[in-house]
């Protein structure tokens, strides 16, 4: 893993926008809240013990503009000192910044990507099948779906036109009916931020990186921030069933997110998160680079949906969620085989980057090799006792 800078983990506008973050402080043993300004890196933990309190606030911009705190370093140090294998464990580094809310994720909410789902669940987890498969589906189905509104009667039309085809998949069901799919991605405080290890399942043959805008949200429901987020996602587990979902996203260090959550201000609104346009870039050792991108414009479902269908009389989230809105990015261009699309090797770097949010950068690695999760939420209640924030 290369070294971290300031300029990586910062948005194109520096420092111009509310940003907040999570600091590991080696000196207390445990985790920060922190302010990303101008003049460093600020610890606010005495006035919000968690990311999550702070997203519960009436205003978190105003509210965080508004504690000074204690400055514990410059970025640069502290992003350069985040890669595992360049650490100084005596000296403060970077974590995801999320802790309490629960890490939720939407799936198939582009039409491209609802098309690439249909593909490995008829692959059933082979790469090999999966142009022939491709070419079938795209000749049923066609390849622009984005205005179609799912649930609209056009959409229940084409349903009932792929079903008497016998071309309906599960899929498609979430894809353009009126319930979206939405699913826990991986346990509270389990998200690894940038310059970390994220982590494949070591039986995963056929994998990929997804690109995607990570929504904050507080327990009433309302969007208060956004970061970016890597979906990790096994395709070979999930197209063998869709039972395996959990499988193929849930694994040691596969839920990414980071480099900080920048807070809706009058500088950065949700209306700027629905026109964001999100990069990806992939390098591998063997000189491979992939290009890809999202753009959240062409979104299925708007994320105001995807979070009323997270949220309210029927689930509630009192420490407030996350929410992985999906990607566009779909994984089909070939790296070693004709016809077999992408699918990572150890030690690829993946960047994923937006000018509003900066740069999400992981190495991929097995999840075994990965830095083990040890610091629960029993661990993160006894230390902030401890510190006496609670």
């Amino acid at each position: 893993m290369t070294t971290l800078t300031a300029r990586e983990v910062l948005p194109a506008d520096g420092t111009a926008g509310t940003l907040a973050g999570r600091v590991w402080l080696p000196q207390v043993q445990g985790p920060a809240v922190v302010a990303v300004r101008g003049d460093g890196v600020f610890d606010v933990s005495g006035r919000f013990p968690t990311v999550s309190a702070l997203c519960e606030e009436e205003n978190p911009a105003q509210a965080l503009r508004a504690t000074k705190g204690e400055r514990i370093g410059d970025l640069e140090a502290i992003a350069a000192n985040t890669p595992p294998d360049r650490r100084d464990r005596q000296r403060p580094w970077l974590l995801a910044p999320v802790d309490l809310q629960a890490l939720k994720a939407a799936g198939v909410t582009f039409a491209v990507s609802m098309l690439e789902r249909v593909i490995e669940e008829r692959a059933r987890g082979n790469p090999a099948s999966a142009e022939t498969i491709r070419k079938e589906v795209t000749r049923l189905v066609g390849d622009d779906l984005s205005r179609l509104k799912p649930g609209s009667a056009e959409a229940m039309r084409l349903k009932q036109v792929l079903i008497e085809q016998q071309a309906w998949s599960q899929y498609l069901e979430v894809g353009i009916g009126p319930d979206a799919e939405v699913f826990t991605k991986a346990p509270v405080l389990s998200s690894v931020g940038t310059g970390m290890d994220a982590g494949l399942h070591p039986k995963s043959t056929w994998n990929n990186p997804e690109p995607e805008l990570v929504l904050f949200v507080s327990s009433r429901g309302r969007i208060v921030g956004a970061a970016l987020g890597n979906d990790v996602n096994l395709r070979d587990f999930e197209g063998r069933s869709a039972l395996l979902l959990s499988k193929a996203k849930d694994n040691n260090a596969s839920c990414a997110i980071g480099p900080l959550l920048r807070l809706f201000d009058d500088g950065f609104t949700l209306e700027h998160a629905r026109r964001m346009e999100i990069s990806l870039n992939v390098k591998g050792p063997d000189g491979f680079v992939l290009n890809g991108h999202s753009s959240i414009g062409r979104i299925s479902r708007d994320p105001t949906d995807l979070v009323e269908q997270t949220i309210g009389p029927v689930h509630q989230y009192p420490d407030g969620f996350v929410l992985f809105l999906g990607t566009m990015f779909a994984p089909v261009e070939d790296r070693d085989t004709k016809g077999q699309g992408f699918t990572h090797k150890r030690d690829d770097v993946v960047t994923i980057s937006a000018p509003q949010l900066g740069r999400l950068v992981n190495r991929v690695r097995s999840s075994d090799e990965c830095e083990p999760w040890t610091f629960g939420i029993g661990a993160l209640m006894k230390n902030l006792a401890q510190r006496k924030l609670l």
